[in-house]
């Protein structure tokens, strides 16, 4: 289970501007010390959940001159002892760097600035030397990669695991691809010589789907249309032609369905071909929580088909959300914080 909404968006960064994006209030604080609670931890452990993707944001570690945040970390450590006590796995996600904040483009990329680069690598040499005896916490260095030179991204990331190992060479490390962890850039994905790396992807398609009426993407906000899934190919080709003004030809398929899932997902199962040896992960899928229950459950059950079927793990977004979040992708109920249904939670779990 992800936690988002957190340590990471925990408000909306595009309408803020310039100069606000890397300061934190004190409603900030107030929210990071109150929003997640032990409570939540043992909840999920008693779902069934067996590790935590955790997710947060370099600004939230780290001042604007580059010094880390000790009451942010203090929370961090109370994270750790809580899923120690309840028996759930650890994954420390960085959300959003600076120079790559997933879903606002920036006026200086991570990729191109040897500064940030530095500062990131920084960063997580700092983390492993603070939970060095913490073995079991994978380190996933970054997510959601935006559109860039796969080259430079690739470079950065052996670099970090360089960095890493001259500390730690036990350290699980998890590397993604770039555009947002899609699918179909995993042929970009460098092989480090590393036996302690692990590799992840995304799963959002179809977009049209998965976001449909999102108020964060003009173009499903201004279609406003509610999407089904198994769903008529045909309501799919008119949102491109009505928002894009160009239909999209979803070749070879007469229904938005399993069948197109799985060719979708079709690269990651190249990838483990390709490499047996390593392990790939898929790190964050979900839907936007105002589709219908019932489509949200049939996406997840084709996906988690394909990712069992495939011994692909996995982890799933989002356990909570918070009241400004555009994207509200959660699986709890966001003010009773429990399970939308008994037969989500088994899908979730891959029980069907």
């Amino acid at each position: 289970m992800g936690i988002g909404g957190w340590l990471t968006n925990y408000k909306r960064f595009h309408v803020l501007d310039d100069g606000q994006k890397k300061t934190l209030t004190v409603g900030d604080f107030e929210h990071f010390n109150s929003y997640i609670t032990e409570k939540d931890i043992e909840y999920i452990a008693s779902l069934g959940f067996d590790h935590i993707r955790l997710g947060f944001d370099q600004v939230v570690l780290q001042d604007e001159c580059g010094r880390y945040r000790h009451e942010i970390f203090r929370l961090l450590d109370n994270f750790v002892s809580w899923c120690e006590k309840y028996g759930l796995n650890i994954v420390f996600n960085l959300h959003k760097a600076f120079g790559n904040y997933c879903d606002i483009e920036e006026s200086v990329s991570l990729m191109d600035d040897r500064n940030l680069q530095d500062g990131f690598i920084r960063l997580w040499t700092y983390m492993e030397g603070a939970y060095s005896h913490k073995k079991d916490i994978a380190f996933e260095l970054l997510n959601e990669v935006r559109e860039v030179d796969p080259a430079l991204w690739n470079d950065l990331a052996r670099r970090t695991i360089e960095a890493i190992r001259k500390i730690n060479k036990d350290r699980k490390i998890i590397v993604g691809t770039i555009c947002w962890n899609n699918p179909n850039k995993l042929q970009y994905q460098e092989i480090f010589d590393d036996e302690n790396a692990i590799y992840t992807f995304h799963m959002y398609d179809p977009h049209e789907f998965t976001h449909q009426r999102g108020v964060l993407h003009q173009k499903h906000c201004f279609y406003n249309r509610d999407m089904p899934y198994p769903g008529d190919i045909q309501r799919y080709k008119d949102f491109y032609k009505i928002a894009f003004n160009n239909e999209k030809a979803y070749t070879g398929f007469d229904i938005m369905d399993k069948k197109y899932m799985y060719h979708v997902l079709e690269p990651a199962k190249e990838f483990i071909e390709a490499h047996p040896d390593v392990i790939l992960w898929c790190g964050e899928f979900g839907t936007i929580r105002h589709a219908r229950l019932e489509w949200r459950i049939a996406w997840f059950k084709d996906v988690i088909s394909f990712l069992k079927e495939n011994s692909i793990p996995y982890c799933v977004w989002n356990y909570l959300s918070t009241p400004n979040d555009g994207n509200r992708f959660s699986l709890v109920d966001d003010d009773n914080r429990k399970i939308l249904s008994e037969e989500l939670k088994n899908t979730l779990l891959g029980r069907f």
